[in-house]
């Protein structure tokens, strides 16, 4: 295989700029066929993005031997029966956090994976992003000596703008989304934390539901342990005044700090020597250095940027910081 073509399905806000384009501008892929239920936008999408074929129907792309791989960006009520169809066709999988609805569903999806002929990589794509490059680069290199612990708040008011906007509001629905903004939210913060500091030996949380669902929270509470000693203290809060907003994260070492934020694109390193700001500059299409990185797997040129078992865990990690499991 010299080249993957992709098939899309779910064209919708979060393929509209953040991914989508992105397959048509890196070498070696090609976007031949997006999808969404409502034919006259999907149609709309391929003439706007220069795609050749458009469909309704999902099965279009998943029994089109033409097309190698599949991004999944619907939302999460549909990842485990797409993945599945999509793994038993052996295609390639591009899927979307959170990968599932639960970690029951997830584990579904990573045993399929584990049957298949095709590959699966989880969208975490701010692995890839050049200030999260920026933070591995300094903690592997223990510019702040040992790491003891991280700080995250993740404060938004009830309309949190760092969600991406969609025609209807269902990430607020857990039948679809799974659990409301945390969900949808923290698998971010979570991703990383496994990408830096590695396995965790102990998880728990607490939360406070929304008035209307127990399936949605308010606020978050989250502790967690790795196995290297590192602490972790998780609070999410999406019921704060607007003035009141953060999104921050700071890793504690015995030589400094480590500042930045999820939705930023500047880090601050501060040790005896003072402050320093390394800022940079995110890509248009902010998924394109995952996707990049995952077209070199599927052309076995590289590792898998992200496996689906570390997909499957930060689902575990969300329900037990939510303390929706023990």
């Amino acid at each position: 295989m010299k080249s993957i073509n992709w098939g899309i399905i779910g064209c919708g806000d979060v393929a509209e700029i953040k991914s989508g384009p992105a397959f048509q501008r890196i070498e070696h892929s090609n976007l031949v066929m997006v999808m969404r239920r409502d034919e006259a936008k999907a149609k709309d999408f391929a003439k706007r993005h220069n795609v050749p074929n458009f469909s309704s129907d999902a099965e279009d792309i998943l029994n089109n031997e033409q097309i190698d791989a599949v991004y999944i960006a619907t939302p999460p009520s549909t990842h485990l029966e797409y993945a599945l169809k999509a793994l038993d066709a052996g295609k390639l999988v591009y899927l979307e956090k959170p990968m599932a609805l639960d970690a029951v569903e997830a584990k579904q999806i990573c045993d399929a994976v584990t049957k298949s002929s095709g590959k699966l990589t989880v969208a975490h794509y701010r692995r890839k992003l050049p200030a999260f490059l920026k933070v591995k680069e300094l903690l592997d290199e223990k510019i702040i000596g040992n790491i003891t612990h991280v700080d995250i708040q993740i404060l938004q008011p009830k309309v949190a703008n760092l969600v991406a906007a969609s025609e209807e509001n269902w990430r607020l629905n857990p039948e679809v989304s799974g659990g409301g903004y945390f969900y949808d939210l923290a698998p971010h913060q979570i991703d990383l934390m496994i990408h830096y500091f590695g396995p965790i030996a102990a998880a728990t949380g607490f939360s406070k539901q929304s008035k209307n669902t127990s399936k949605v929270e308010e606020v978050v509470n989250g502790i967690l342990s790795f196995k290297s000693g590192v602490q972790f203290r998780g609070v999410w809060n999406f019921n704060v005044a607007d003035k009141s907003k953060k999104d921050e994260c700071i890793i504690y070492g015995t030589e400094g700090t480590i500042k930045f934020s999820f939705f930023g694109d500047s880090v601050f390193l501060t040790t005896e020597n003072g402050i320093e700001t390394f800022a940079f500059d995110n890509p248009k299409h902010v998924q394109e250095p995952m996707i990049k990185a995952t077209v070199d797997y599927f052309l076995n040129k590289a590792e898998n940027p992200c496996p689906v078992e570390d997909g499957v865990l930060v689902m575990e990690l969300l329900e037990k910081l939510s303390g929706r499991t023990v």
